[in-house]
This record gives structure tokens, C-alpha cells and sequence, in this order.
């Protein structure tokens, strides 16, 4: 998208306030911090408000603690520093979210339970994860709520 099309679509966003709230799943913000240009789209766009990325507990701890490590990040452009940096800012644009009750058992992963309750709770419309193969195994289905790669999200949402 040039930057005048980008500059158009911020301003009819802002001017008709429309909110979009999503999960976005640890793995895309790593993937922002590696440079992979759809999740890095995604980070930025929750940034500049387009999309209203929903936080609770357990996933701020996991993107806590997957920030913490080196191994991931091995051939990432930012340092510790720069990521820290990213994650506050991504912080501020979140929309802080409590669960009040866990939907069990649903799936085997309880990290991928923790988006679904959250998408629950705040009502999210979409979760944004390189991971759906786990998060499409769901016992309990939400047909309001939709699990995609950053890649397909794009394309739902960009103009």
C-alpha cells in the first residue's frame, strides 16, 4: 500500500471510529521482531490504532517470557533493547482485557485455550496466529470468532 493510501485509510478509520478487536498470538509479535512483513504489518497497524489488540494475563507472561530468550531472536534485527522497546509501545495500543471463566477443555495446547478466552472476553473478532492448526481442533466452537495467519487478516482487512 503506498503511503498515500495508507494516509487515506487512517483517516477514514480515524473519522469513522471503527474498532476491530483481535488476539494477536505471541508467535506473530516474534515474527514482527524477526522482520516477517505480514506479522510486522500487523504490529503496526495495532500501533496506529487500525486494530485494537486485546491483553490479558497469560499472555502478557507468555510474550514476557518468549521475549526473554535468546534462541529465538538469533537472527532478528533488533536487540534485546529494541525488542523491550516494540513490546511497550505494541502494549500501549492493547485494550487490557480479564477472563472471568475458562472454557475447558477445548484444546490441548493451554496456551491456545488462553486466546480463545480472551477473544471470548473482550470480543474479539479475530485471532491472529501462525498456529492454527492447533487452534482449529477446538471442541467448542465460537463461530463469531476467527482464527487466521497475519497473511489472510491483510487481506480481510486492508482496503
Amino acid at each position: 500500500m503506498s503511503q498515500n493510501a495508507a494516509g487515506a485509510w487512517l483517516w477514514w478509520h480515524s473519522c469513522y471510529h471503527l474498532e476491530m478487536l483481535i488476539v494477536v498470538d505471541t508467535n506473530v509479535f516474534v515474527g514482527a521482531c524477526l522482520g516477517m512483513e505480514a506479522s510486522s504489518t500487523v504490529i503496526r497497524n495495532c500501533i496506529l490504532g487500525l486494530h485494537i489488540p486485546l491483553m490479558g494475563n497469560a499472555l502478557f507472561s507468555e510474550h514476557l517470557d518468549v521475549l526473554a530468550r535468546n534462541a529465538p531472536f538469533s537472527k532478528s534485527k533488533l536487540g534485546v533493547n529494541e525488542r523491550n522497546e516494540l513490546l511497550d509501545i505494541y502494549l500501549a495500543s492493547c485494550r487490557w482485557t480479564p477472563i472471568y471463566f475458562g472454557w475447558r477443555p477445548n484444546l490441548a495446547d493451554e496456551a491456545d485455550n488462553r486466546l480463545i478466552e480472551l477473544a471470548v472476553a473482550g470480543n474479539a473478532s479475530h485471532i491472529v496466529s501462525r498456529n492454527l492448526r492447533d487452534l482449529r481442533r477446538a471442541e467448542l466452537h465460537f463461530p463469531s470468532i476467527h482464527a487466521v495467519t497475519p497473511e489472510h487478516f491483510l487481506k480481510e482487512t486492508t482496503p
